[in-house]
């Protein structure tokens, strides 16, 4: 799925989504429209049960939408199946998490290496990308550490980098910066930023973080399911 640099990587269209709470039936988005392109950081903001993490989850292809469509590099995604939308996930997508999510027994590199082992990326240049992440994002001296060893904004770090190494169309990052100080969130964010306009991948966020939303390209606020 290749899509010129005008061409949404990623994009909602009359998006809606329920979920079931026993006889209670919520509303998580109502009637969402939404495109994210190549290169851009977008910020998604609004208090819990929004409907930010549902955005994320349709955005990463982990949940499926009740009614409209979602179009990933201009093709609908609708039609495809479990296996499909895996491949399209290990393929094309990278995530970052609040609580980053890394492998503790794995050092820092191994963490990087897992998603190209996962993808059947030749050994040799499995190290020369990891390597250059690693580099891109500061650590390189720390490839050999376990995550244990590390700061959470270095940990944080190792998450991005894993994220970006399989060189993917999209990120999607849910408050990556909720359990660092501030000076930490700082350098994360540059980082982020950095490596989005570097890589060209789109970024969504998920975000309470004043000092991130100040950083990215465009920030959208939800509340109860629908963009304000």
């Amino acid at each position: 799925m290749s899509g010129s640099k005008g061409q949404p990587v990623v994009e909602l269209r009359e998006v809606r989504k329920t979920y079931r709470l026993g006889s209670h039936v919520i509303p998580a988005l109502q009637g969402i429209d939404l495109a994210v392109r190549r290169g851009e950081l977008l910020a998604l903001t609004g208090p819990s049960g929004s409907g930010k993490s549902t955005i994320l989850n349709l955005c990463g292809l982990i949940d499926r939408p009740d009614s409209g469509a979602i179009l990933f590099a201009g093709q609908p995604v609708g039609g495809l199946d479990e296996i499909g939308r895996t491949l399209l996930r290990r393929d094309a997508l990278g995530f970052v998490f609040q609580s980053f999510n890394l492998v503790p027994v794995m050092t820092v590199a191994e963490n990087v290496d897992y998603p190209l082992f996962i993808a059947g990326v030749p050994p040799a240049e499995r190290r020369e990308r990891v390597a250059a992440q690693l580099e891109a994002v500061g650590l390189a001296e720390h490839a050999q550490h376990r995550p244990d060893a590390l700061s959470g904004g270095q940990r944080q770090r190792v998450a991005i980098a894993r994220a970006l190494v399989k060189r993917p169309r999209l990120v999607i990052a849910d408050e990556p910066t909720a359990s660092l100080d501030s000076h930490t969130a700082d350098q994360v964010l540059d980082l982020m930023r950095e490596r989005c306009h570097a890589e060209g991948a789109a970024f969504v966020i998920a975000t309470h973080d004043s000092r991130l939303t100040s950083r990215c390209d465009r920030v959208l606020a939800l509340l109860d399911g629908r963009l304000q």
